[in-house]
């Protein structure tokens, strides 16, 4: 498997990452439920779940009736889900695999892609978006999420509390990469990749996709009872989803 900086990045996390993340209130409160509800029905659906991390989606997109795929550069995580999948009896097929390298994965296979807050994250976009492109069926979907670029990166501060919090943009065009730990309590760092909404979509247009859909989802208030500091989002979003579509015919040669 080739080598890039963000597959050597994240393969240094370890158990401290996945406890951290299951006790995170913004994915467990807001993007893990929300994420399957924008999916929709998935029974008898083929998904690959890439960049799947500690496998948390593809265990509740199985338990839903898909057949799913589930893949991530780090042998760590994945040996992690493979041992959650089995505890929890579901058939789930886990495979390391850098994003832009899907190899032994076969073309036209799949009728969703999900890459859930990921994409940001990927060295080669672009090649990732080809090989998505590759396994995807005619006329199948990608649903990806990130980080709002126009809210959160290098050259954006937030202040003030959970209800009243602000946000500041001193450079939304030029930082590009940079490294930090995921979470405060973490000490290893990762690469943070900035892209612009147009690089985004750009990518996406020239492999091939159709945007279908693009959401800024907002916290309900039975999301904010249960975390308070979900709050903030009724006004600024953190999270941009999109739904992106296959053209018939494509190849992603763009």
């Amino acid at each position: 498997m080739r080598q890039n900086s963000s597959a050597i990045g994240w393969k240094q996390e370890d158990e401290e990452w996945i406890a951290l993340a299951q006790s995170n209130d913004f994915r467990m409160f807001f993007i893990m439920p929300y994420t399957p509800e924008y999916l929709g029905d998935v029974r008898g659906m083929d998904i690959l779940d890439l960049g799947c991390g500690e496998g948390g989606y593809s265990r509740e997109l199985a338990a839903a009736g898909a057949r799913v795929y589930s893949v991530d550069s780090s042998s760590f995580f994945i040996e992690y889900a493979a041992e959650k999948a089995l505890e929890e009896c579901l058939d789930i097929r886990h495979f390391v695999r850098n994003s832009d390298d899907l190899y032994g994965i076969p073309e036209e296979s799949f009728d969703r892609v999900l890459c859930s807050m990921m994409l940001m994250d990927c060295e080669d976009l672009q090649g990732t978006l080809r090989e998505i492109m590759r396994v995807l069926k005619p006329g199948g979907k990608l649903i990806a999420s990130v980080l709002h670029p126009c809210f959160y990166g290098k050259e954006i501060t937030w202040s003030g509390d959970d209800t009243e919090k602000k946000v500041t943009v001193e450079d939304y065009f030029h930082p590009v990469l940079w490294e930090r730990a995921l979470y405060k309590d973490v000490d290893k760092p990762v690469i943070w990749r900035h892209r612009t909404l147009q690089d985004y979509v750009k990518a996406f247009v020239a492999c091939g996709f159709s945007v279908t859909d693009l959401t800024e989802p907002i916290p309900t208030q039975n999301q904010i009872k249960k975390f308070p500091g979900l709050g903030w989002l009724q006004k600024i979003p953190l999270f941009l989803f999109w739904e992106l579509e296959k053209k018939r015919g494509g190849n992603g040669e763009g």
